[in-house]
């Protein structure tokens, strides 16, 4: 028995993705609907040149929840439009303008909340009936390099917990067969997130690009947008070179007060946290004023299903401490340098991101909570693993690739690959049962090997049902055994 052949996975991904929608973007005149409801969900755009074809200035603040039912294609969405403050509205996404009346959209009272017309390219209609954004002139990156980007990540929803027609082979596939399988997967996956690294970075600069992958990943799957629009703000709040950092109250106040996230009243019962809140409102009355324009509004966050450790105001205030260091970036860099066990990887970063205390977040998981009886640490191994995966160890990669220093991208592979699994969740739970038939597989111990698992179902799972119609990993499995045996 021989190991899989090396970039099989590229091949096989390759094979499936000939009849796939994003790969028509490669070919500028196949450019589909779904096309650029992926590139508005991924926000895969200049954003910070966006006009619509009016001329109008827009930010967008949040791009809104894919819709899969009928009706708009984006459901509230927070938007800015000039100099007026922010709207929250649906957005509806076409080919070309007089889509708008062409599929009559406006005689359909379902689309009544949209607030925003988005189309590949064309000119106004005359009369204009709603702000109108073209899409082709901001992307972040060719055509060619997007469709395949969106391939690695169109994910649209996981199939029904039943098991997956590749359940079966792959059970017959032996455990240093599937490990590899999905460590080619996660280099897949690795090579995504870097790609998206790199696009922001040819934009905003190297470490302006981790900032806002940091506070994107801080953010979770509830509020990576509104914590990314933040990072996206850290330019205008730097002071200047020959100033010393503000402290991590100001960098609070500061954070808390542009996410709309200051509660404007005391809490009344809490006479520490209202001092608290009291000494942040004395220094955002001061700052407020410039920045007036881009305060988020509060409907750009969501706190339902929210653990309280995850609250946005905690992981602002974790931040806040990283932004008053001024060193951070530095501090990642000597931890990358140091030749470390792997064993020691997950702690060793931890002791480079954690912040030994806080006044306030120590001893508190909200504004509103009760004072915890033992202070707890403002980020924990779990989260650090997801900061590592999904942006540090991508962040290196790409800086590497980019740099044509193949031992530092080497060194950047080996501690991603290396790094332990990460907690367990939903999806992979619902990934693990539709591919391995519910059988388990305590072989999974690195979080690579978890990425490799969402990556395939990513690649193969999204573009099926849950009956597996038409999706051709349960024969490439088959192939791959015939293959290593």
């Amino acid at each position: 028995m021989r190991l899989i052949p090396k970039n099989s996975y590229c091949r096989w991904r390759a094979l499936a993705v000939a009849s796939w929608t994003f790969q028509e973007a490669a070919d500028p005149s196949r450019i589909t609907e779904r096309f650029l409801q992926a590139l508005w969900h991924h926000q895969r755009l200049r954003r910070d040149h966006l006009r619509t074809l009016d001329g109008e200035p827009l930010r967008v603040l949040h791009p809104g929840f894919w819709n899969r039912e009928a009706g708009p294609d984006f459901r509230n969405a927070v938007l800015k439009f000039g100099p007026a403050a922010p709207r929250q509205g649906d957005v509806e996404i076409d080919l070309h303008p007089r889509f708008w009346k062409g599929h009559r959209h406006d005689q359909n009272p379902a689309y009544r909340n949209v607030i925003l017309h988005i189309v590949w390219e064309g000119e106004l209609p005359k009369p204009a009936v709603l702000p109108t954004l073209a899409l082709k002139p901001y992307l972040d990156a060719p055509l060619s390099e997007l469709g395949a980007w969106l391939d690695q990540n169109s994910l649209h929803r996981i199939p029904l917990d039943v098991f997956g027609k590749c359940a079966a082979p792959l059970r017959d596939l032996p455990v240093a067969e599937c490990e590899e399988l999905l460590k080619q997967a996660a280099q897949v996956r690795l090579e995504a997130k870097a790609a998206q690294l790199q696009a922001r970075a040819q934009q905003a600069g190297w470490e302006q690009s981790l900032w806002e992958s940091l506070f994107g990943a801080l953010g979770y799957k509830h509020n990576v947008w509104p914590m990314r629009i933040l990072a996206e703000l850290l330019p205008s709040l730097v002071p200047d070179k020959d100033r010393s950092p503000p402290s991590p109250s100001v960098w609070q106040a500061r954070l808390l007060g542009l996410g709309g996230l200051l509660p404007g009243q005391l809490t009344g019962t809490q006479p520490h946290i209202d001092a608290y809140l009291r000494r942040l409102w004395d220094i955002w009355w001061r700052e407020r004023e410039p920045y007036s324009e881009v305060i988020l509004p509060r409907v750009t966050w969501r706190f339902n299903g929210l653990r309280p450790a995850n609250h946005p105001q905690r992981r602002l205030a974790l931040a806040a401490h990283w932004l008053a260091s001024g060193d951070l970036a530095a501090r990642l860099e000597r931890w990358f340098a140091e030749t470390l066990a792997d064993e020691k990887l997950s702690e060793s970063l931890v002791e480079v991101l954690q912040v030994k205390h806080d006044d306030l977040w120590s001893w508190h998981w909200t504004l509103r909570s009760r004072r915890n009886s033992q202070p707890q640490p403002l980020i924990g191994p779990p989260r650090v693993t997801d900061l590592a995966i999904n942006a540090i160890l991508p962040w290196f990669w790409i800086r590497a690739v980019a740099g044509k220093n193949t031992d530092l991208q080497a060194r950047a592979e080996h501690r991603y690959f290396a790094w332990p699994r990460s907690e367990d969740n939903a999806v992979l739970r619902l990934a693990r049962a539709r591919l391995f038939g519910g059988q388990k597989v305590r072989w999974i111990k690195t979080a690579a090997a978890q990425q490799g698992l969402l990556q395939i179902v990513r690649d193969f799972c999204d573009h099926s049902n849950a009956l597996c119609d038409q999706c051709q990993f349960p024969e490439l499995v088959r192939e791959l055994r015939g293959e290593v045996e």
